[in-house]
């Protein structure tokens, strides 16, 4: 799978993309992640890739050519199955649109900064957009890290346990049951005997147990 992130800002994605499960992953050969720079699309000698918005108003905006050429360029190379534009006022990201992206080859991510970007990015060229919540950050990079990340870790044999993933929060439309470790008894804080009891069965009951109740209590909305 082939992740090609459009930023302003590339060093800013170098550091979530060389550790961990994403640095293993491009490692065996599962992932690719490149970062573009978008500046080096820019068709002025400053280099500059925005400009004051049409009507008045604070804030400069993304102009449409970097992003166009940048894409175009990509395009004439592969097929792309997704171009995503991180946007506050994308659908908020979950489980189930990471798992959807998990199967898709190659995906586009586009970075904003300043006001936005040009409209016209977003009506041509972009078939998805994306939140990480309601909130806004300074720009699309975090968010960007944050999308290959939920989306790399579900691809066949990136995570060590093949089913570690298929047990997580919200892959099951509830949270995850508590867990624990060694030692079983720390200051008169015991492990559940339950997991102790190495009752598969009861064990696997347990944390459906928890896992609802965990649910209802926190986050109800997933139930409805």
């Amino acid at each position: 799978m082939r992740f090609d992130i459009i930023t302003v800002l590339p060093a800013l994605l170098e550091s979530p993309f060389a550790h961990s499960i994403l640095q293993r992953a491009q490692k065996k050969g599962i992932a690719e992640i490149v970062v573009h720079n978008l500046r080096d699309y820019a068709t002025n000698k400053q280099k500059s890739v925005d400009d004051y918005q049409y009507g008045g108003g604070s804030g400069m905006v993304m102009s449409i050519e970097p992003f166009a050429s940048c894409i175009e360029k990509l395009q004439s190379e592969r097929e792309y199955d997704e171009i995503i534009f991180m946007s506050p006022d994308g659908v908020t990201l979950n489980q189930s649109t990471a798992n959807e992206l998990s199967i898709k080859k190659n995906i586009i991510i586009l970075c904003g900064h300043y006001k936005g970007i040009d409209q016209r990015i977003r009506d041509i060229f972009v078939t998805r957009e994306i939140s990480v919540g309601d909130y806004v950050l300074s720009g699309g990079e975090l968010p960007a890290a944050i999308v290959v990340d939920a989306v790399v870790r579900l691809i066949p044999g990136v995570l060590n346990d093949e089913t570690s993933a298929l047990s997580d929060s919200f892959q099951g439309e509830l949270l995850d049951a508590p867990v624990y470790t060694r030692p079983a008894d720390w200051r008169g804080h015991k492990v559940p005997d339950v997991l102790l009891s190495g009752h598969e069965a009861k064990v696997n009951e347990w944390r459906h147990e928890q896992a609802l109740e965990r649910t209802q209590k926190r986050r109800p909305d997933l139930l409805e």
